[in-house]
């Protein structure tokens, strides 16, 4: 007798996504959606071909994450891990204008050192992970569905590509766009929207560069192009607009009318990223204000906010660390591991290495702008969120020794695989209390993970599973409701996305579950692996807690492990009308 559902998930505690009071029910699966979700305490009569005992756990919507750069991965990686072991089914990709089409045969290398330099993908493992079978950003969507994958993505028309598609050399050297670029920007946006793009997005921080120093080439792009190229949106009728932006030029305030003037004029919805700065440490606050007004005026913005500091992992086995740019480092960093721990235990050695010019061969652009005050050694058990006498520069102040002196003996300690733990945003006044405030605004979304992106220094891909186990759970002041912070994760994301689809536990929905023992959530010590191509090294980071994860219809993940099963893939954005 055959089974009357693909799934059932019995006896667990429903947080449907809404934000509501949890309730024990059922939960049935059947052809990719949810087809039944049981009474309150009661449950469902047919059985699954799959029964899931979720007695004691919470049941959630798939998380979903709009701020990743899953580009390359998804070509030649069928699995978008580390986001598919934290409850994430569904990514937004291309962020921050850089990604990899439209592009020609001339301007491959230029849009692949802007990733290297923006998002630290090693450019040797895009040049050889990338087959250029593609041209246009249509094209480049057609060529990501040959492969299936464990969760689906949607995809951003990148600002960067387009420009130096359309401008060449004119790009790279920051000039204005003229009026035929711009009506040609327009037109092979609204091209890319109605080919399945989500969106445009744009960078305009000085962070964004190559290794060799060149500046994000829509850094200074004028409002007429920006305007032009969201009439795009306009003229196809969808997507949204993503933002990055040092908000300094010439103040967040009139940067800020800008963007405002954008919305009201295309009528599209924009997500911007919000964090605090350590130099600029009130400068969120006016964001946030400005934001929640538009917000209240009813335009369509929201900010995207990290819910620990942004983490730079800096060691010996990862790509960056404090001594990386020293010209004798350089000349060992090419030994392995143990020969390069030995070599650096040397005195002769490690004096002149504390002795180099550590900006002479970085290719950090933050390494200068970060001190040692925002340094940390990384424990086991991890701990985000160190105190202020823990830092490096503390450290070094109570023994006598210089700054530098101590993140060397940090690096060399556990033969070279520890970490220093340096806070990049979101904890100049050594506390979460920036990142309180801005959940508190029901328009800040969490996320900025960056999931597939700066891969040999940064492991934030882990975002979703933090923000539960110490937002939901851990910390003692300002514990927010779980339920409240799934939908956060969840429905939010999804409808400002325009994926009506997913995103909350409902007969019909698209059948993204995730089945979650909240108390025993915790995250593992990432790892450095190396499996990109041409022997490229990446953070990875696991979890503990995720009982099963559904995606689809499917379960891809049992307790952390893949099952085989690849439902997912690329979703093109719903047309209007």
């Amino acid at each position: 007798m055959s089974s009357e559902y693909d799934i059932v998930i019995r006896g667990g505690t429903v947080m449907d996504g809404n934000g509501g009071t949890p309730f024990v029910a059922d939960v049935a699966v059947k052809d990719g959606k949810i087809a039944a979700v049981g009474p309150v305490g009661g449950t469902i009569a047919g059985s699954g071909t799959d029964e899931v005992d979720a007695r004691g756990m919470s049941v959630t919507p798939g998380f979903v994450d709009l701020h990743t750069h899953y580009d390359g991965q998804a070509m030649w990686d069928s699995h978008l891990a580390p986001s598919s072991w934290h409850g994430v089914t569904t990514v937004v990709m291309g962020n921050c204008g850089v990604g990899f089409a439209p592009v020609r045969k001339d301007t491959q290398d230029k849009v692949v050192a802007l990733m290297e330099g923006v998002e630290d993908l090693p450019g040797p493992c895009l040049n050889e992970g990338l087959d250029w079978t593609w041209e246009s950003f249509a094209e480049y969507l057609t060529a990501l569905e040959r492969r299936p994958h464990d969760i689906d993505f949607c995809a951003l028309l990148p600002h960067a590509p387009m420009r130096v598609y359309v401008m060449g050399d004119r790009a790279m050297a920051l000039e204005d766009a003229n009026q035929e670029d711009i009506a040609r920007m327009r037109e092979m946006t609204a091209d890319a929207v109605r080919a399945g793009a989500f969106g445009f997005s744009t960078s305009r921080t000085i962070a964004h560069k190559t290794l060799a120093g060149d500046h994000h080439p829509g850094l200074r792009a004028q409002e007429n192009e920006l305007m032009g190229i969201a009439m795009g949106l306009k003229d196809a009728g969808a997507g949204f607009i993503e933002m990055t932006s040092d908000w300094n030029t010439p103040d967040p305030a009139t940067e800020f009318a800008m963007v405002r003037r954008i919305m009201q004029a295309s009528g599209r919805p924009l997500v911007f990223s919000l964090n605090q700065r350590h130099d600029r440490t009130e400068a969120w606050k006016d964001l946030l204000a400005l934001s929640t007004q538009a917000a209240a005026d009813g335009l369509p913005i929201r900010c995207v906010a990290p819910p620990r500091p942004i983490g730079a992992l800096l060691g010996l086995t990862g790509s960056q660390n404090p001594f990386a740019g020293t010209r004798t480092y350089r000349s060992i960093a090419h030994l392995p591991l143990e020969q390069r721990v030995a070599a650096m235990r040397d005195p002769e050695i490690r004096r002149k290495i504390l002795a180099d010019d550590p900006k002479e061969f970085n290719t950090w652009s933050l390494l200068s702008r970060i001190g040692y005050a925002r340094m940390f050694r990384f424990t086991n058990p991890l701990n985000y969120t160190p105190a202020k006498a823990d830092s490096i520069a503390a450290i070094a102040a109570r023994e006598g020794r210089t700054p530098e002196e101590v993140a060397y003996d940090m690096l060399i300690d556990d033969d070279g695989r520890g970490f220093i733990f340096t806070a990049l945003v979101n904890y100049a006044n050594y506390d979460l209390e920036a990142v309180k405030t801005m959940y508190a605004q029901q328009h800040v979304i969490p996320g900025l993970s960056d999931g597939g992106a700066h891969v040999a220094f940064i492991s934030d891909a882990s975002f979703p599973t933090f923000l539960f186990s110490y937002w939901g759970r851990d910390v003692t002041d300002g514990r927010m409701s779980i339920p409240d912070l799934v939908r956060r994760q969840t429905r939010e994301p999804a409808r400002f996305a325009g994926l009506l689809d997913r995103g909350v536990l409902a007969p019909g929905m698209k059948a993204d579950i995730n089945v979650i023992d909240f108390p025993n959530l915790a995250l593992e010590r990432p790892e450095m692996v190396v499996d990109l191509p041409a022997g490229g090294r990446r953070l990875m980071q696991k979890a503990r807690g995720y009982v099963a994860t559904v995606k689809a219809g499917q379960v891809t993940y049992r307790n952390g492990v893949a099952t085989g099963a690849l439902p997912g893939g690329l979703v093109r954005v719903p047309q209007a009308g």
